[in-house]
């Protein structure tokens, strides 16, 4: 068993070994898109990891901005970990059952609140099941503890006005996670009344070419430096983008797996830019 006390990735076999341990707090974050018709509370109810613990990225979100899943204040964040027993020097694993979505999204929504021991399960619950590991129904309960407000990592948010500059800069390398066709504007959006295409001078990577497609696992190193050396290809700054923030943060795991560790994600995201009249869109 290899040695993964503070990987970005830990895999089943290495959480098996750790299940019960007293400063571990393991996070299902599974989320699902409204047009795949599956519900992740209902679903971690019937089946998750022993111990896991339910973590909702819209309720725990910033639900005045009219945007999903919004980064949420460092206070709402603190109160929220609090209720799940974790402090600031626990260690943290978060899985979910849609490809990373959105354990990496939380992974690094807790690297933003300056929380480091955090890890996602690689393969995520479906790994775990085909690995025969064990699951429950069983819903834990842990004490309530004090999480104290963190400070925020400005420099892996990026927000409109930023982006905006950074585009019209060329500053940037701007890394669009969604489908090729998305990307192209060749597909329509899931979500209503936005336009098609993408920020102009980014690039296009699908998340899901991250992920073996049997394992359900990312992608060895070399695969991935292969993956990414098409679009980022420099030393400008890399910001990560996606339709709603959330796969974009798996284009993020991926490369702080490649030793990227400062990579920016566009929390907004094409559900801001391509909501509004005024942001530049390209196609093709």
């Amino acid at each position: 068993m290899t040695t993964q006390e503070n990987n970005a990735l830990v895999d089943c076999e290495w959480l098996a070994a750790k299940l019960g341990d007293a400063d571990l707090r393991i996070i299902d974050a599974s989320f699902f898109l409204p047009n795949q018709q599956r519900h992740a509370r209902a679903e971690y109810q019937q089946a998750h990891i022993p111990g896991a613990l339910f973590f909702d990225i819209d309720e725990v979100a910033d639900r005045s901005s009219g945007l999903p899943h919004m980064l949420p204040s460092p206070e709402h964040f603190a109160a929220a970990l609090g209720r799940l027993g974790i402090d600031a020097q626990t260690r943290v694993v978060v899985y979910d059952s849609n490809f990373f979505m959105a354990s990496a999204r939380l992974w690094w929504t807790f690297r933003v609140f300056g929380h480091e021991r955090v890890s996602v399960l690689d393969g995520g619950l479906e790994r775990w099941r085909a690995s025969g590991y064990p699951v429950t129904r069983d819903e834990s309960s842990p004490a309530e503890i004090h999480y104290p407000i963190p400070s925020v990592r400005r420099d892996l948010v990026c927000d409109l006005a930023a982006m905006r500059r950074l585009s019209g800069e060329g500053s940037a390398q701007i890394v669009d996670a969604r489908s090729p066709g998305r990307f192209a504007g060749t597909e329509p959006e899931p979500r209503p009344g936005l336009r098609s295409g993408h920020i102009p001078g980014s690039r296009n990577l699908f998340f899901k070419d991250l992920i073996d497609d049997h394992t359900r696992c990312l992608r060895p190193l070399e695969a991935l430096a292969t993956l990414f050396a098409p679009v980022v290809a420099d030393e400008r700054r890399i910001v990560a983008t996606c339709g709603t923030g959330v796969t974009a943060a798996i284009l993020a795991l991926g490369l702080y797996r490649l030793g990227y560790q400062d990579i920016a994600v566009y929390d907004g995201s094409w559900t801001e830019w391509g909501g509004l009249d005024d942001t530049p869109v390209a196609t093709g």
